[in-house]
C-alpha cells in the first residue's frame, strides 16, 4: 500500500493538528511529523533530520545524538563561561523537554582554573575572590549538519543566566540566540529582547569576531513562556524567525567575505553567567533553561559528495569518529575527526585553496599560473583529498565542477580522478569561455565500489600546459550526482 501526500493533505493535517493544539492548550508540543513554524505547509520541501532532531520525550538524554558537557569528567572545548561551570546532573529530560538547570552548589568540585575569554579572565566558582558556587549545563549534537533549519521550542529561567541556541563549525559559530530571563544591568539582552550573531574564527582569532548580529524587541519575557526560535541557513543568506515569523535576512551579497557560514555545523544548548550583564542572586536559583524539542530539516540532495569540503571551504569529516574534545573551531590541524587537502611542496608553488575568489562559500582552488621566461618546474601538479574522502558505489553518475579562466594561455585539460580503484575522468577546457564561471558536467562510469582508502585526485601536467605564460585559473564546487533515469 502506497500513500500520496499533497498539498491539500499537509492543509488538512495542519488544520487538524491546531484545532488539537488549541483542544489541548499548547501548540508547541509537535510530533517529528511537523513542520517548520516558518514554513506549516512546507512549500520548501523540507525532511526532518532525525539524527540531530529530538523530541525529548524518554526519561534521560539519548547519548547517541548528545554529548553532555562534563560527563565521566569529559568536557568539549571548555567547561563553561566562568564563574559558572557545567555539571552533567544539571541535564535532565522530564515531562517531554530537555530542563537544562542552573544552581548554587557550594559542595560542588570547581576546576581550579580560570577560563579566559577576551578581557575575562575569570576562576571557575568564584567571583572577584569570593565564591559564587553556580552550575549550570550544556549539551551539544554528536552530528553536524550542512545547511538547513534548525528549530527550538523553549523558556528560558527566571534569572540572571543565559539560554543559549547555537552552533559552531570550522572557523564560524552562529548564537541563533542568546537570551536572558532577568539581566541585572542594562545591556545587549534584555528579559524581553533576542540577540543573534555570526563570529569568524578563522586564524588569527582575534576578538571581536562578531562579523554581524541581530536585536530584536520582543512583545514578551522570554522567561515568561515558550516560543519557537528558528534560523533557516542557506548556501548565501541566513534567515531568523521567531514563531514563524521572518524578524532578519543576512544575505552573502550584504556580507562579502565576512560571509562566515560555510561549513557544517554542530548544535549547542546551553546556560551561561554573562556578568557585564550581572550575577544571578542566590534567591533567585534554581531555575531552568527548558527546550521541548530542537529540530533539524534539511532539502534534498542527492550530492555523494561532501560539499564543504569539495568547494573548498573547509575540511573533509570522518563523523564516524569522535571528535577530539580539544578541537576548536579554529584548529586547522588534522585528525581522525577532520582532515584536509594534500599537496605536495613542488604542487605548492603552483596550487593553493584562496580566499574571496569563488563561485560559492568564499574560497576556491587557485592554479596561479607562470610568466614570461618560466615554465612549470615539476612534471605535473596535484591536489589530493585524504584516504577515504570517497565513498561512491558502482554505478553512473554525472560529475561536476566550476571553473574559472583568466584571460591567456590555458592548459588543453585537467585531469580527475578517483584512486581507489582509478578512473581517470580528464575534463577539456578548449572552447571555453573566459573571466565567468563556468559549469562543467561530464557523465562518468564506476564499475567498482570505492573502498575504504579511496582519495580525489586533481592534477595538471606539464605537458597539457603552454610552455610558458600560463595563465591563472580557478576551480570550485565540486560534486558527483546519480545519473537521473
Amino acid at each position: 500500500m502506497s500513500y500520496i501526500i499533497t498539498k491539500h493533505s499537509i492543509e488538512l493535517r495542519l488544520t487538524v493538528f491546531l484545532i488539537m493544539g488549541f483542544l489541548t492548550g499548547s501548540l508547541h508540543s509537535q510530533n517529528t511529523n511537523s513542520l517548520p513554524a516558518s514554513d506549516p505547509t512546507n512549500e520548501g520541501g523540507w525532511v526532518l533530520n532525525e539524527e540531530l532532531s529530538d523530541e525529548f520525550e524518554g526519561v534521560e538524554i539519548d547519548s547517541d545524538k548528545w554529548f553532555v558537557e562534563g560527563q565521566n569528567d569529559e568536557y568539549y572545548i571548555w567547561k563553561g563561561r566562568a564563574p559558572s561551570q557545567f555539571a552533567p546532573h544539571n541535564v535532565t529530560v522530564e515531562d517531554g523537554k530537555l530542563k537544562l538547570r542552573t544552581q548554587w552548589e557550594p559542595d560542588f568540585n570547581f576546576a581550579n582554573e580560570n577560563y579566559a575569554d577576551g578581557s575575562n579572565n575569570d576562576k571557575y566558582g568564584e567571583f572577584e575572590n569570593k565564591p559564587l558556587p553556580i552550575t549550570t549545563a550544556g549539551v551539544i549534537t554528536k552530528k553536524r549538519f550542512l545547511h538547513g533549519y534548525m528549530e527550538v521550542s523553549s523558556k528560558v529561567g527566571n534569572a540572571a543566566i543565559t539560554g543559549a541556541f547555537w552552533a559552531i563549525g570550522y572557523e564560524q559559530e552562529l548564537d541563533v540566540y542568546e537570551l536572558m530571563g532577568n539581566p541585572k544591568i542594562d545591556g545587549n539582552i534584555k528579559a524581553n529582547s533576542y540577540l543573534a550573531t555570526a563570529h569568524d574564527w578563522s586564524p588569527p582569532a582575534v576578538r571581536p569576531t562578531k562579523v554581524f548580529n541581530h536585536v530584536e524587541q520582543l512583545p514578551f519575557r522570554t522567561a515568561d513562556d515558550f516560543h519557537v526560535y528558528g534560523a533557516e541557513w542557506g548556501l548565501d543568506y541566513l534567515k531568523l524567525y521567531i514563531d514563524g515569523k521572518l524578524v532578519k535576512h543576512f544575505t552573502q551579497d550584504e556580507m562579502g567575505t565576512d560571509w562566515v557560514l560555510n561549513n557544517p555545523m554542530e548544535v549547542w544548548l546551553d546556560s551561561e553567567i554573562f556578568k557585564w550583564l550581572g550575577l544571578p542572586d542566590k534567591k533567585e536559583l534554581p531555575v531552568d533553561f527548558e527546550i521541548e524539542y530542537m529540530r533539524v530539516w534539511q532539502k534534498p540532495n542527492d550530492n555523494l559528495l561532501q560539499p564543504a569540503f569539495y568547494g573548498f571551504e573547509g575540511p573533509v569529516l570522518f563523523e564516524e569518529n569522535e571528535r577530539p574534545l580539544k578541537m576548536v573551531p579554529e584548529d586547522s590541524k588534522p585528525n581522525e575527526y577532520q582532515k584536509f587537502w594534500l599537496i605536495d611542496e613542488p604542487s605548492s608553488k603552483y596550487l593553493q585553496i584562496v580566499h574571496g575568489d569563488y563561485a560559492s562559500g568564499v574560497n576556491s582552488l587557485k592554479f596561479k599560473g607562470y610568466g614570461k621566461n618560466e615554465e612549470l618546474e615539476s612534471e605535473k601538479v596535484a591536489i589530493l583529498s585524504p584516504e577515504g574522502a570517497i565513498d561512491i558505489p558502482a554505478g553512473e553518475y554525472v560529475l561536476s565542477l566550476k571553473i574559472w579562466l583568466d584571460q591567456g594561455r590555458i592548459p588543453n585539460k585537467i585531469n580527475l580522478s578517483l584512486q581507489n580503484p582509478k578512473i581517470d575522468f580528464p575534463i577539456s577546457l578548449e572552447g571555453l569561455q573566459r573571466r565567468q564561471w563556468i559549469l562543467i558536467e561530464k557523465k562518468i562510469r564506476k564499475d567498482i565500489n570505492s573502498n575504504d582508502k579511496d582519495q580525489f585526485k586533481i592534477e595538471i601536467l606539464k605537458e597539457d600546459l603552454p610552455k610558458t605564460k600560463a595563465a591563472k585559473f580557478f576551480i570550485d564546487d565540486i560534486s558527483i550526482r546519480p545519473v537521473n533515469k
